[in-house]
């Protein structure tokens, strides 16, 4: 009879405190590892892992699978990456709690703050809640390939307070205030991990409409972390364009809410390619906070954020033409078939010279900031290699390299256009966010801007790109699992995982280092209704372990479903 229900054996561990790497065989049983070293006794089953990295499951703190997790058990595209507990309910968008009356609302804003097909969300959800607590409860209901954790969203609670107010960023009352802070300590203490508000104006619904959650005041904001006091439990995620002239004034704000509420806190923080050098300001910002002794980081990510355009995608850079907009409804095969048309190409080409008005549009022409993404995929490509670069090597009009590269690959092909974490054309700053000791890896929106973004595989990217491929400045691979494993967990009170130490919960992945690689996006048509996502797969994981089952093994699912809903801070 076997002393364990699995042994890893022989393996290189990575045990997520940032020690230096050893060989040791992982002992479970009952979901939790209960020796690390020489394990003399035998496993029901057994993994040969000579050679292979053996890491903590990957926690992922910044997610946006509020709606897929009520339909699907497989939280993909992260589980691919051995993501083994994921939080979700950030940016203050979510599904709970609500009225009846409000459902189309926050599909809404959903849709439009995190670029989910609002078909999708229709069709999706069942709407068997209306509490914060009956939506964890429905959540509970269903096993899945992974752990998963919700905050409570600003959007949601402010609507289900204010209704229509809410809507037009009227200020609450002080009597919706006291509602608000009720209703923020019985989400908490019904498990949620944290609460999570935006104050960004880049957050609309899909009508156009700001966030609701845009203006908040301090009362209303003090009000809710006050009831995450009464509740004794829970972080605050935070989201804002911090763009006045006087950032300082909302961080005075952040130094007063964290006072008197005790709670942790995290903020969103990413270099803009208009203010390169702003992001160092804002992280002074957060020391100052952790100075002060309150626990507050900034979450950041370990490559470009930006956006992929293509036939398949959500947008292309002539997305704003007249004779793009009449085509835009038809299938990839019916676009390519018109856009290879030589009088549509010269049509479109020519409405592309007509100025465009807002920022985000002007993103469409910056030729210069515009990359084949290749397979595999290059996140730090030279800046020579922009098709704005092509086009003056080839003497041309960047609109036509940009144009004929879309049509070239039956319209599979993908620019990648980053938007922050690029100015200078490197990820030196991403290394320099990464190693501050007051930020955590997140930003990585699994689940979410399904036409527009895949980052999803960020995990798999820190370890492969700054552990092993970056020509200089690459980082330590134990480090870097520390970074993804135990100090995420620990960011979110979940201090039963993210290490490989007797007691800790069996959350593991094994990993062919050598192998280790995120593969190409592909857009599947798999959601609800028929809706479109990014999909990014990675090779390398040997197996995924969550509570001591395998999950996924060579990349492939093997049908255990172990994932639990977690409910609220967790201890060994």
């Amino acid at each position: 009879m076997a002393d364990h229900d699995l042994v890893i054996r022989g393996g290189t561990v990575a045990d997520g405190t940032g020690s230096a790497l050893r060989e040791a065989d992982v002992a479970v049983k009952d979901g939790r590892i209960v020796a690390l070293g020489n394990v003399n006794g035998s496993g029901r089953e057994e993994i040969d892992a000579k050679g292979l990295l053996v890491t903590p499951g990957f926690v992922d703190i910044h997610t946006h699978y509020d709606g897929q997790a009520t339909w699907d058990s497989r939280l993909q595209p992260s589980s691919w990456h051995g993501v083994t507990t994921a939080v979700m309910g950030n940016c203050g968008v979510g599904f709970a709690p609500v009225k009846v009356a409000d459902r189309q609302r926050l599909i809404e804003l959903m849709e439009g703050v995190e670029d989910i097909p609002g078909a999708a969300l229709d069709e999706g959800l069942n709407w068997s809640w209306e509490s914060f607590g009956q939506y964890l409860d429905a959540l509970d209901a269903r096993p899945r390939d992974m752990d998963l954790g919700a905050q409570l969203p600003h959007g949601a609670l402010r609507v289900f307070v204010m209704g229509e107010r809410a809507a037009k960023l009227e200020e609450a009352t002080a009597d919706e205030v006291a509602q608000m802070r009720v209703l923020a300590a019985q989400a908490m203490r019904a498990g949620a991990l944290g609460f999570s508000t935006s104050r960004t104006l880049n957050h609309r619904t899909v009508k156009g409409d700001p966030t609701p959650s845009l203006r908040a005041s301090e009362a209303e904001l003090l009000g809710i972390a006050l009831g995450m006091k009464d509740a004794g439990q829970g972080v605050i995620e935070f989201i804002s364009d911090f763009n006045t002239p006087d950032p300082e004034s909302e961080f005075a704000m952040l130094d007063r809410l964290l006072a008197a509420s005790g709670r942790p806190f995290s903020v969103s923080l990413a270099q803009r390619h208009t203010r390169p050098d702003g992001w160092r300001r804002l992280l002074g910002l957060v020391e100052g906070l952790a100075a002060k002794g309150h626990s507050a980081k900034a979450q950041v990510a370990p490559r470009p954020i930006g956006v992929l355009q293509g036939l398949q995608a959500s947008r292309i850079p002539f997305s704003m033409c007249r004779s793009y907009k009449a085509i835009a409804h038809k299938s990839v095969a019916e676009r390519l078939a018109i856009m290879r048309d030589p009088a549509f190409r010269a049509r479109l080409l020519e409405e592309s010279h007509e100025p465009l008005r807002s920022e985000m549009a002007a993103r469409l022409v910056d030729y210069d900031r515009m990359f084949p993404l290749g397979d595999p995929p290059e996140y730090e490509p030279p800046r020579e290699s922009s098709l704005g670069a092509r086009a003056r090597h080839e003497g041309r009009d960047p609109r036509e390299v940009v144009y004929d590269y879309l049509i070239e690959g039956e319209g599979k092909n993908f620019i990648f256009a980053p938007f922050a974490n690029y100015a200078a054309y490197n990820l030196d700053c991403c290394s320099e966010m990464m190693q501050s000791p007051h930020t955590l890896i997140g930003l990585g929106d699994g689940g979410a801007h399904v036409g527009l973004i895949s980052d999803g595989s960020y995990p798999t990217y820190l370890l492969s790109h700054w552990g092993r491929d970056r020509k200089v400045g690459r980082l330590d691979v134990s480090w870097l699992v520390k970074r993804h494993t135990l100090d995420n967990a620990r960011a979110v009170g979940l201090n039963d995982r993210g290490r490989i130490a007797e007691g800790y919960k069996a959350d593991l992945n094994v990993i062919d280092f050598d192998k280790l690689r995120v593969e190409a996006p592909v857009m599947k048509w798999d959601l609800p209704a028929g809706g479109k996502r990014l999909l990014q797969g990675a090779t390398g994981y040997r197996a995924t372990i969550v509570s001591g089952s395998v999950t996924y093994r060579d990349g492939e699912p093997t049908g255990t479903l172990p994932g639990k809903l977690v409910r609220g801070p967790q201890a060994v």
